[in-house]
């Protein structure tokens, strides 16, 4: 894909580098800047309207997640999708994903079990019939973090929304092949309940389960390829 108009704007509060980070890391997951792609810093300080020094602090958090790299004299590229690195991503997300959803479920307070109320409701009727692929995958994304943020540990919750960009960049590049997004989505549903429960034991084996049908569609559609 090509670099496309950024519409977002900055939030009072949020910082010229953090502003110029959400922005590139949406268009990696989404390969508006696409898997092998040069960064093009000239181009993007014009188009996020930010700094060169932003912007390249930006791009310094991006290499550590693994979503561009930097090669001396050449310059700094949108990493590569693997399908190896899917096996790898699913590994740690299979072991960390569960951990998180039964810590959410045994220490979340009333506030924070409200709040994913309220996403379960949004979730039961949004209408999903005129969504974009993007659109879908943003919002997975932000219910997935949302239960990151629900475990309490701040350093598993980082870690956690690393491997789910990559797990969600590896979906955007075969999502035309997934024709069931609408329905996955409706999946957070019972995890989502588990977790406002205080069910431990049940959070974690569909949060384990998820995972695991995720990259078994992803790695069908891959193949398919």
């Amino acid at each position: 894909m090509s670099q496309s108009t950024i519409a977002a704007t900055r939030q009072p509060g949020v910082t010229m580098a953090d502003f110029a980070y959400e922005q590139l890391c949406q268009m990696l997951l989404t390969l508006v800047i696409a898997p092998g792609d040069p960064i093009r810093e000239d181009a993007l300080m014009q188009e996020l309207n930010v700094g060169r020094t932003p912007l390249r602090e930006a791009l310094k958090r991006l290499e550590i997640d693994k979503l561009v790299v930097s090669y001396p004299k050449r310059g700094t590229f949108a990493t590569r999708v693997e399908i190896s690195d899917l096996g790898y991503i699913s590994e740690i997300r299979q072991g960390l994903e569960p951990m998180a959803a039964a810590r959410a479920a045994r220490t979340a307070n009333e506030a924070t079990r409200e709040s994913l109320r309220s996403l379960a409701r949004e979730i039961e009727e949004r209408d999903n019939s005129e969504s974009s692929i993007e659109d879908l995958l943003t919002f997975d994304s932000m219910v997935h973090r949302s239960i990151y943020s629900a475990c309490g540990n701040p350093h598993l919750e980082d870690s956690l929304v690393r491997y789910n960009n990559l797990g969600t960049r590896i979906w955007c590049t075969v999502a035309d092949k997934l024709p069931h997004l609408t329905e996955h989505i409706k999946e957070h549903l019972d995890l989502l309940d588990a977790v406002i429960d205080g069910d431990e034991e049940r959070a974690a084996r569909l949060s384990e389960e998820h995972v695991r049908a995720f990259e078994v569609a992803l790695r069908e559609a891959l193949m398919s390829y």
